[in-house]
């Protein structure tokens, strides 16, 4: 059975709409990548296969015109893992099975390649005489879809929060010389918990444009509903093309519409070129003119109009929620993207890239404190480190203050990298002066990191300590030029 490719990191299953010149509506969906673990999988259409490969299949997750997606088991690795099939008939039709074969292969060509949080990874690509598959990160959960329906919308805050960490992930992807092309809601995957979205991940790569490729490329592709007008005429494609069509998924999210809709494909054509689009404000109640120009820049008729690049989108999107200028509800106390702008402005991680600061954001310990807590008392086992993201400390020693600790700044990493365990004992009390919050880890989360990260930690380590070396030895030189 050879691989076209193997190797790690996931992809989601939807069919690509719009094959070769052709521009497609929004095609029926189907449930990929755990793209939705409730999502309905056609009946009466064969047997369930007992395996794929080397992957034991579990059940169907859903089904499509061109493939069908199967949960599976990766038993080498013991994970789920979501398999899309390619249906034969879909290559060998005299047609569009062309470019059905190119969706598939530009998909193979990012076995391993998009490595990120918010972007569903793709493990490995398989070609034989009788079938072609591709093994994804299985995701469950659901799609964004049903939340554009104006009876299940979801809170303002959420949806900018879903807006800016998918600017991450395809700024992301952008750097790595791809554009998507086909950004909508079936391709955005949800994952939830109780009920609620707590996160996200850009899925179905099928469509995407590789700027590095020597190969001849699939043009106009895309749904209809999120595409750009220079996507449309058949333009050159830029990272603005994608902000267009995240700006149009942002928009139906708020207002249960796409930004434009029209009686027909060409009608609808025709508005997305040269139609003024209706700001949010005007279909949904409370939402502010600030946010009206937010997602109206990204859906500008022409690139140069939209943000000059994804760190100018994803900033314009996190300034709404620091500018508290979306309602705030109790879906959570501080925002993932509001802790992602705190690490990022903190020395500590300044040299932790995008991908490395979001592992933090998610393995690390948030806790908040009253003022006067005692965060650490002198002579307690060291086990943690903490990083203050925000407030002041104070640091005592025999009843006597040695110094103030402020935002930036570790505390306990001293006990914490002591060589033996008698030596991890903390050697001051260390209480808060402000409300105080904390970003911590123990070995156990830091474990959790990926070496890459864990090797970012090593560093700032390094140079936290060298500093304390300097500053102590200036104090030793001043003591001395003092006697």
């Amino acid at each position: 059975m050879p691989s076209v490719a193997r190797s790690r990191r996931a992809e989601s299953a939807s069919t690509p709409s719009g094959a070769g010149a052709r521009v497609a509506a929004e095609a029926p969906h189907e449930a990929g990548a755990g793209a939705s673990s409730s999502a309905p999988a056609r009946g009466g259409q064969g047997p369930l296969p007992e395996r794929i490969g080397e992957y034991r299949i579990l059940r169907k997750l859903g089904e499509g015109a061109t493939s069908e997606v199967f949960l599976g088991l990766d038993e080498f690795h013991a994970r789920e893992v979501a398999i899309k099939r390619v249906r034969q008939a879909a290559v060998r039709d005299p047609v569009d099975g062309r470019y059905y074969s190119r969706f598939f292969a530009a998909e193979a060509g990012l076995v391993g390649r998009l490595q990120h949080p918010h972007v569903v990874q793709i493990y490995d690509a398989v070609t034989t005489a009788d079938e072609q598959y591709l093994v994804m990160e299985y995701v469950p959960g659901n799609t964004l879809r049903p939340y554009c329906r104006p009876d299940q919308l979801l809170p303002l805050e959420l949806i900018v929060e879903i807006g800016f960490k998918c600017a991450m992930a395809l700024g992301y992807v952008f750097r790595q010389g791809l554009i998507h092309r086909d950004i909508k809601p079936a391709n955005i995957l949800a994952m939830e918990r109780a009920g609620q979205v707590t996160d996200v991940k850009v899925s179905d790569f099928g469509s995407v444009l590789n700027l590095g490729a020597d190969t001849t490329q699939v043009h106009r592709v895309g749904s209809l509903s999120y595409m750009s007008p220079e996507q449309l005429d058949g333009g050159p494609l830029s990272a603005q093309s994608d902000m267009y069509a995240l700006g149009a998924v942002l928009y139906h999210l708020m207002t249960g519409h796409p930004p434009v809709e029209g009686e027909s494909q060409a009608a609808t054509i025709q508005r997305i070129m040269n139609a003024p689009v209706v700001p949010p404000s005007a279909r949904r109640h409370g939402v502010v003119p600030a946010v009206d120009e937010v997602i109206l820049r990204a859906l500008a008729k022409r690139p140069q109009d939209r943000y000059t690049d994804w760190d100018a989108f994803a900033n314009a999107l996190a300034g709404l929620v620091t500018g508290r200028l979306v309602p705030r509800g109790n879906l959570q106390q501080v925002l993932d993207s509001e802790r992602f702008n705190l690490l990022r402005k903190l020395p500590f991680f300044r040299h932790f890239d995008d991908v490395e600061l979001w592992e933090v954001v998610h393995q690390g310990r948030w806790q908040r404190y009253r003022t006067g807590h005692k965060l650490m008392a002198r002579g307690q086992p060291g086990r943690d480190f903490h990083i203050i993201a925000q407030g002041r400390v104070e640091v005592w020693r025999d009843g006597r203050k040695v110094e103030t600790l402020t935002q930036g700044m570790l505390v306990g990493e001293m006990a914490y990298l002591a060589p033996s365990k008698e030596e991890r004992l903390r050697t001051a009390d260390v209480v808060a002066v402000d409300p105080l919050t904390t970003l911590s880890f123990t070995p156990e989360t830091l474990a959790q990191l990926s070496v890459a990260c864990r090797g970012r930690f090593n560093e700032a380590f390094i140079e936290v300590l060298v500093e304390r070396l300097h500053a102590a030895q200036e104090a030793l030189s001043q003591h001395s030029r003092g006697r």
